[in-house]
């Protein structure tokens, strides 16, 4: 049943390897430097290497998002997401897998009554402003920066052609990995939370974490959409906006794949706060409005009369209609999905502010007591409790945050026979005796589980500034929630 519902994903992949693939080596091919078949060899093989090595960094943002706790709901999701970009694909427009499964998320948070987590939506929508304008300065800056080393050194015209066709193809290898480990978030990343997928050791050398094994299966299906279907957008990318000097075409895929990069890679995020300045946000961006940002921002740079800019509001006019599309067929979708084919699209969470909870909130510097009216009362969702909170008492986003993580039920009871069936590869034996200490215990939160833990071995307790520990402790309490869960 995994296998039929995560046929979705894979269709995502395809689209995503028909669509995306262009943005890496869409402006070599447009310019003839390289051939469409070594571009698509290439391509394949580092969007993989990408997705699996690297893919854990933005995904988490996106599951922030909504988070989509059915396997049809997942399904539904990722094939709405499909289903918008392979329409914009045969327009060959290259428009963006990350609006697509932002939109079919959104969908599916309607229809199931959950929030959308306004924090993450601005972050995400945020950088769909600030993706396109980055990689616009890079290449201003990196094209300006070639011509005046060409100038400067007066390299022949033979040795230029020789050099750029090397660097178009380094510049591809890396933005095909910055795509693979940026992207493969939108193709696999709602399936995270419902995968089956026990860790793999292969004799001790390496291991394949879950969610590793998920990325390498959405990977292959984006390398199959590169062979088969990335060669009509490849033409608008390469050609159809202005055309494109083989320099032109070496600084517009530098400067996307290093702006993929920067939004996708955790050891810059560590290394960035370990000095303490900002840090990048870890989110799936466009690779399309990346590689559309750099071209326009070389066709600025020469008065922007070279810019066909009939094709670059169709391209605008993709990225906006995308995620519209896709929330709409993700809402209808759902609906036939569980009324018509009586398929489970999401798990009802209800909410109520126990005595616990009210506690809970407490220690977080709100009163409790403000909540009082509506202290025991069951609501069937996120929606109907925030309707229910703003009707009484006005709340910044944080505090509602808070009220709801407090509220949110999830019964559980630590019996035996669940214990005996914990997957060893997901869960370390000392982490299992600590569940082992709870036995015969009920709880009706989440966090009250988790601090249940916690307090039974230091091994279920988060570790100040260990972000790869934390995140592989995040994994371990879905995979335990979902387990104990009545």
């Amino acid at each position: 049943m995994f296998a039929f519902f995560l046929s979705s994903g894979l269709f995502l992949g395809w689209s995503l390897g028909a669509n995306d693939a262009s943005n890496v080596f869409g402006t070599a091919v447009g310019a003839k430097m390289i051939r469409f078949r070594t571009a698509a060899i290439y391509c394949s093989i580092f969007i993989i290497l990408g997705a699996v090595i690297s893919g854990a960094g933005a995904s988490h943002t996106l599951g922030k998002l909504g988070a989509v706790n059915a396997l049809g709901g997942a399904f539904i999701v990722a094939f709405s997401a499909a289903i918008s970009v392979y329409l914009m694909t045969l327009a060959r427009f290259p428009v963006s897998t990350s609006q697509a499964i932002v939109g079919a998320i959104i969908g599916w948070n309607f229809f199931s009554g959950a929030l959308t987590d306004v924090d993450s939506l601005i972050k995400i929508v945020s950088t769909w402003i600030l993706c396109p304008v980055l990689s616009a300065l890079f290449a201003i800056f990196f094209y300006k920066l070639i011509v005046f080393i060409i100038k400067s050194f007066k390299i022949h015209m033979f040795t230029l052609d020789r050099y750029t066709r090397n660097g178009l193809l380094l510049a591809g290898i890396f933005g095909s990995y910055a795509l693979g480990a940026n992207n493969i978030a939108n193709v696999m990343g709602v399936f995270i939370p419902v995968s089956p997928f026990s860790d793999l050791s292969f004799g001790g050398l390496f291991s394949l974490s879950a969610t590793q094994q998920l990325f390498f299966l959405g990977g292959v299906a984006i390398a199959v959409g590169v062979f088969t279907y990335s060669k009509r957008v490849m033409a608008t990318v390469g050609s159809g906006i202005m055309d494109l000097s083989p320099v032109a075409a070496l600084v517009a895929v530098s400067s996307h794949s290093i702006v993929l990069f920067l939004f996708s890679s955790q050891g810059l995020e560590t290394f960035l706060r370990a000095h303490g300045l900002p840090a990048i946000p870890l989110v799936p961006v466009s690779s399309s409005q990346a590689i559309v940002g750099a071209v326009i921002g070389m066709g600025l740079l020469k008065g922007g009369k070279s810019i066909n800019w009939h094709i670059v509001g169709g391209i605008s006019s993709g990225w906006i209609i995308t995620p519209v599309i896709a929330a709409l067929i993700s809402f209808v979708s759902l609906f036939f999905m569980q009324n018509v084919f009586m398929q489970e699209t999401f798990r009802p969470v209800a909410y109520q502010i126990t005595r616990e909870s009210a506690l809970r909130i407490d220690k977080t510097g709100f009163s409790s007591n403000k909540l009082e009216t509506l202290m025991g009362k069951k609501f069937e969702s996120a929606i109907k409790m925030k309707k229910a909170l703003s009707a009484r008492i006005s709340l910044t986003p944080k505090i509602l945050n808070i009220v709801l993580s407090a509220s949110k039920i999830n019964e559980m009871e630590i019996t035996m026979d669940k214990i005996n069936s914990i997957d060893s590869n997901r869960v370390s034996g000392e982490q299992t005796k600590a569940i082992e200490k709870l036995i015969g215990q009920k709880f009706m939160h989440q966090w009250q589980f988790a601090e249940a833990l916690g307090n039974s071995s230091f091994s279920w307790q988060f570790r100040q500034g260990d972000k790869e520990f934390n995140e592989n402790l995040s994994h371990k309490l879905l995979y335990v929630y979902g387990l104990f869960e009545k």
